[in-house]
Formats: structure tokens, sequence, C-alpha cells
């Protein structure tokens, strides 16, 4: 029973980080929720053998790998981007970065969220995302000059590195 009420307290005290950690790769709350109750799922299967200090890095390392996966089966290259609206329009600097997240592929848009919104260091983010260091250093470079370019900024050589 005190498994049950361990994981119980790490679920209520994690959920929401968990959630919008999902949205900032997905974009959308209801696969975000979605997203965030599988992580969960699958780490309450695991809970015996994940360490305590570690269980937040391992149910972010769930949910962005789902994520990743989930774009796999999912996402097809199209001419042109559909039209999505925002809420909250592009005055909220908030939606306007949102919005121009969304247009990152998945594995950089991934890259991103682990570097600069979780300050993982690079080491950290190839771990999560079960790759090497240069691929990590790679998808960041690029997935910021794909955020820059949907911002409107130009983007040069010396910025993209």
């Amino acid at each position: 029973m005190r498994r049950d009420e361990e994981f119980s307290e790490f679920f209520t005290s994690r959920f929401d980080w968990v959630r919008r950690t999902a949205y900032a790769l997905c974009g959308d709350w209801s696969e975000a929720e979605e997203l965030a109750q599988n992580a969960f799922v699958r780490a309450y299967a695991k809970w015996p053998s994940v360490r305590r200090e570690t269980a937040e890095a391992y149910v972010r390392t769930i949910v962005t790998r789902l994520f990743i996966n989930s774009r796999r089966a999912r996402e097809r290259p199209v001419a042109e981007l559909p039209d999505v609206g925002v809420g909250g329009g592009f005055d909220d600097p908030d939606a306007r970065l949102h919005a121009a997240l969304q247009q990152v592929p998945p594995k950089q848009r991934a890259a991103l969220v682990l570097r600069f919104v979780h300050d993982l260091s690079i080491e950290q983010t190839a771990a999560e995302l079960g790759c090497s260091e240069g691929n990590v250093k790679s998808q960041t470079a690029r997935g910021l000059a794909t955020l820059r370019e949907a911002y409107g900024e130009p983007v040069n050589a010396e910025s993209a590195s």
C-alpha cells in the first residue's frame, strides 16, 4: 500500500508540471493531458524500481519520448501549414512563442524544451532523448534557427550555431 501512497503523492504534486511540459511539446491541451496521463501510467508500472530522487527526470523522459513517437506516426509533410488559431492572440508573448514553437519539427522542439524550458545540460538532454550529444547540439541549433525564422527574425550563420 505504501507504493500506491508514494505514487499518488508524486502524481498529485507533479501532474500539472508534466502536463505543461507536454503542452510545450505538442501545443494542444487535450493531447498534453493524454501524454501526461500515459507517462504516469508507464511510470506507475515501473514505480518499485524508480529512484525517488530521479522520478521527475524519469517521467519527463517518458513524456518526451511519447511525444516524439506520436509524431513519427502522425505527422505528414505538407506543402503549406494549415492555419491554426492561437488563444490569446499575438499580443500575448507566450502565445507568439508557442505558435512559433509549433513550427519547429518534433525532435528539434523536444531538444529546445528540454534545454531551455527545463534547463537541462547537453549531456542530460542527450540521455533523455536517447541520442548523442552532437545530435542534441545540431537539433538545438536547427530548432533555434527555425524558431527565429518563425518569429520573422533574420537567421545568419553566427546566430544559428
